[in-house]
This record gives C-alpha cells, sequence and structure tokens, in this order.
C-alpha cells in the first residue's frame, strides 16, 4: 500500500492516513515503514546530465583533479550570483543554556553582489572577487585579475560551467590573446562536478546564511575576510570519487528512467 499512490489526490502517504486506510494503529505502522525502510515523507532531489559528451568531460575534469599536468595550474571558476545583503527586521536574542539563539523571518533587503571565485585545487587558495553583476564584461575583468595573480610562465587550466558568460564571443576572443588559459567545461546539468561549488557551500554555511549585513559593503567585507582567512589556512582540494563509478550510476539511472516511462 505503501507503494502505491495515497488515497484521493494526496501527494504522499502520512502514518495516520495509512493507519486508518489499513485499520491498524498509527505505532504499527511506524514499525512496519521502519521494518522496510520506507521514508514516504521524505523526497531526494536529482538531474541526470543529458550531455552528448556527459562521459568524457567527467574523464576530462576529474583526470585534472587526480593527475594535473606537471608546471600547471588548475583553477575551479565560477560565480556565486545574487548574494543578498539582508538584514532582519527586529534583533535576536543570543543562544544560552536550554534556548538556542532566535532570528526573526522575515527581513529586509539592502542590494546584491556577485562573487566570482577560482580555487586553486593542488592547495587550496581561492581568488575572489566582488561585482554588482555578472555579465561578459565582469568574468573578463576576473580573468585579467586571475591573470596578474598567477605566475606568467605557467599553463592554466580552468573548470568552468556551460553559463552563457563564459562562451561569450568577446570571452572566446580573450583566450585567443592569453594562449596559457584553457577552458575545460563541466557536463550540463552537473554543475557539482565543480569543486569551488563546494567553497560556496561552506562560505554559505559560516558567513552568509545566519549574517546580518546593513548594506552591500558590509556584506562584500564580510566575503573578503572569508576569503582571506580562507587563504590563510588553505586546503587541497582531493577528489576520490571514481569517474567510471560516476558514469556507470548515471547511465544506471537513465535506465531506470526510460523504464518507467
Amino acid at each position: 500500500m505503501t507503494l502505491a499512490a495515497p488515497l484521493g489526490e494526496a501527494t504522499h502517504w502520512t502514518g495516520r492516513a495509512m493507519a486508518k486506510a489499513a485499520g491498524i494503529s498509527h505505532r504499527s505502522v511506524q514499525r512496519i515503514w521502519a521494518a522496510h525502510g520506507l521514508k514516504p515523507h521524505r523526497v531526494r532531489g536529482f538531474k541526470l546530465s543529458n550531455d552528448p559528451k556527459f562521459a568524457a568531460k567527467v574523464q576530462d575534469v576529474v583526470g585534472l583533479y587526480i593527475n594535473p599536468p606537471e608546471h600547471a595550474l588548475v583553477l575551479s571558476v565560477d560565480e556565486k550570483s545574487q548574494i543578498q545583503a539582508l538584514d532582519r527586521t527586529q534583533p535576536g536574542l543570543p543562544m544560552k543554556p536550554g534556548r538556542c539563539s532566535t532570528m526573526t523571518h522575515d527581513y529586509k533587503r539592502h542590494g546584491t553582489t556577485t562573487l566570482f571565485a577560482a580555487l586553486n585545487v593542488l592547495d587550496g587558495k581561492v581568488i575572489g572577487q566582488c561585482m554588482s553583476r555578472h555579465r561578459h564584461q565582469e568574468f573578463i575583468r576576473f580573468l585579467n585579475k586571475i591573470n596578474r595573480e598567477t605566475p606568467a610562465e605557467r599553463e592554466v587550466h580552468l573548470i568552468v560551467d556551460n553559463y552563457a558568460t563564459h562562451k561569450h564571443p568577446r570571452v572566446r576572443a580573450w583566450l585567443k590573446r592569453h594562449q596559457r588559459f584553457h577552458f575545460h567545461f563541466t557536463p550540463t546539468s552537473a554543475s557539482w562536478l565543480n569543486a569551488v561549488e563546494g567553497f560556496f557551500a561552506k562560505l554559505t554555511r559560516q558567513r552568509l546564511k545566519r549574517g546580518i549585513f546593513r548594506g552591500i559593503v558590509e556584506l562584500q567585507a564580510a566575503i573578503n575576510r572569508y576569503l582571506a582567512e580562507t587563504n590563510d589556512d588553505p586546503k587541497p582540494f582531493i577528489w576520490t570519487a571514481d569517474p567510471d563509478a560516476i558514469i556507470e550510476k548515471v547511465r544506471r539511472g537513465k535506465q531506470a528512467l526510460e523504464s518507467i516511462h
């Protein structure tokens, strides 16, 4: 019954709805679900890449992580856009024994900023720059910053996603003028393959999610301090997943979807 659709127009079974439909107690439903590993209240999101060159791109990107070219830099590059400077409408209370800290659910917006970041997977340092927008003009400005802050004699391999800005004609023209730079694109719908996403996640958890910012200047200052702290104690990025296992998992996922449809 749990694996079938619930009664009426409900989207999923609840314990009490199942108890009523099956004529047993709520606690019995919970025991049966626990014994069979059934959790109808949970759902996991997913997105399978339909990129025809998925396997080749995974091998290319993971190859850079596992076996980077000698005397070259490998930088994972992306932008975290629309970072909001949020200020709470009322001051919260600090944590105390027996009570967690408090924060109002509503907030005041004071504008947004975009963080361009390049994570050096070899040593864990990050080149970052906050800008007001994330067009190809800003991306080229960030590429120029990377060019200035990396040794001129080193080849630079940039791992980027398929955002249109990264493929703009002026960006391609910039690459032709800077022959030491090489782009490696992640597969479509596979941003998780880009190592800098992990840095963005930590930035959000540790500095932005509970932060209170009364303006763009405060927000950018907090981001810049986080960049400085990261670079003071960098951690090299170490890739551990087998690329063949990733490719096989996606293949099985597509087969499962095709069997349903």
